[in-house]
Formats: structure tokens, C-alpha cells, sequence
């Protein structure tokens, strides 16, 4: 007789959507508050430095809701590593996937503490603190957490879809995913190649949602006998 044997973990796919709400609420809030002007390019320091002057405490906003949004995704990649593992599914890509999804919500938390210095009163003072501060923000939530965050998504998929935790569909979108991640870390040696860092992200988001609804919580175990005490089992 089997019983379904349930995995202690929180909703995927409220981690997946909480994240996603306050990522876009931080660019939706930022944005109405500086008036329609979007957060400035690192390749264009004139314009930021004129931004960060103008709208600083629409920066500090953003920076709350881009830090918050590193501690579900952090959850995430915890409890659907944690999934894998209980499923049985003993590969390196869950390993792999537990490094790139804590590094990408460290970075991501890095990269809302360097927006919150930028916003501050007084530094708009220092032209190079800003400059520094900026790139640092955007090397932080943009490369840097492209590239993990790629392999967070690659060692899910892989390892969710090959163990058939995860529809073949969902598993060649975040392979897709991933290996677009891994290729924007060439924005750091081409700026052309930064359309790579959008790629990555907002795709990434719906793949967030699309495993936390489909990554099962449960799986088959079997019933001990009624008359076979637990500790008999080998």
C-alpha cells in the first residue's frame, strides 16, 4: 500500500511569486517616483550622475525592494534543492544548483546595498564614490548574478527533468535560460553584449513561477505493515 509522503518545505511557487512581485514592484516604484526617468546605464556615467543627484530617494526605494527580493529567491533555491533531494534525485546538478541560486541571492543583495549607499544624503557629493557605487550595483545584480543565477536554473532543470520531476518543456526553457546566463558574462568584455543581462532575468522569472507550480511537494512511499513494527524495516 503506498501513502503519498509529503516534503516540509514552503509553497514553491509562493517563494517564486513574492520574489517576482518585489522585483517588479522596485522597478515600478522607482520608476513613478523619478518621474518616469529609468535607472540609469553604467555606460552612460553623465546621465547617472545626474540621475542619483535628482532622484536619490527613489533610488533608496528601489534598493529596499531589490534587497528583499534576494530572500525568497534564496528560499527558493534552498527548499527546491531540499525537493530534489528528497525525491532522491542525487546529481550534480543539485549541488551545482544550490551554489548558483545562494550566490545569485547574495549578489542580488549586494547589489540593493550598493543602491542604498548611492541614494544616500551627501554622496551625490563625490563623483567618484557614485561612479564606483554604480558600476559595483550593476557588476553585482547584472553579470555577476546573471552568471550564477544561470546556473541555478541550468541545475534545476537538469536535474528536475531528467529525474521527470519537471515537464521536458520547462527543462529546455531553463537550459535555454541558463546557458544565455553563462553567456552574459561576455557583457563584461563587449557592452553590446548587456542585452544578454535581460534575457536572462525576465525569462528567468516566469521559469521561477512555471517550477514552483510544477515542481512536486510529494512523492510515493510505501506502508508499513500493521503488524510489522518500524524499527524491523532494514
Amino acid at each position: 500500500m503506498n501513502q503519498p509522503a509529503k516534503h516540509p518545505s514552503p509553497p514553491l511557487a509562493l517563494l517564486a511569486a513574492v520574489h517576482l512581485a518585489l522585483f517588479v514592484a522596485g522597478l515600478a516604484v522607482t520608476t513613478g517616483l523619478a518621474g518616469g526617468a529609468v535607472f540609469p546605464s553604467p555606460f552612460d556615467p553623465e546621465r547617472a550622475a545626474h540621475y542619483f543627484a535628482a532622484h536619490a530617494s527613489a533610488v533608496r526605494t528601489g534598493s529596499f525592494f531589490l534587497f528583499g527580493s534576494a530572500v525568497p529567491l534564496g528560499l527558493f533555491a534552498a527548499t527546491a534543492t531540499s525537493r530534489l533531494t528528497f525525491f532522491g534525485v542525487r546529481a550534480a546538478g543539485v549541488s551545482i544548483a544550490a551554489f548558483g541560486g545562494f550566490a545569485a541571492a547574495t549578489l542580488l543583495s549586494l547589489s540593493g546595498c550598493c543602491m542604498w549607499a548611492l541614494g544616500l544624503p551627501g554622496v551625490n557629493a563625490m563623483p567618484e564614490a557614485v561612479r564606483l557605487l554604480h558600476l559595483l550595483a550593476f557588476a553585482t545584480g547584472g553579470p555577476a548574478f546573471a552568471v550564477t543565477f544561470g546556473l541555478f536554473v541550468l541545475g534545476i532543470s537538469l536535474a528536475g527533468g531528467l529525474s521527470r520531476r519537471l515537464p521536458s518543456w520547462l527543462m529546455w526553457l531553463g537550459i535555454a535560460i541558463g546557458v544565455i546566463g553563462e553567456l552574459s558574462s561576455l557583457s563584461l568584455l563587449a557592452d553590446s553584449l548587456a542585452l544578454l543581462l535581460p534575457l536572462t532575468r525576465f525569462p528567468g522569472l516566469i521559469w521561477l513561477v512555471c517550477v514552483g507550480v510544477c515542481l512536486p511537494a510529494s512523492r510515493e512511499r510505501q506502508a508499513l505493515p500493521e503488524h510489522q513494527p518500524a524499527h524491523a524495516q532494514g
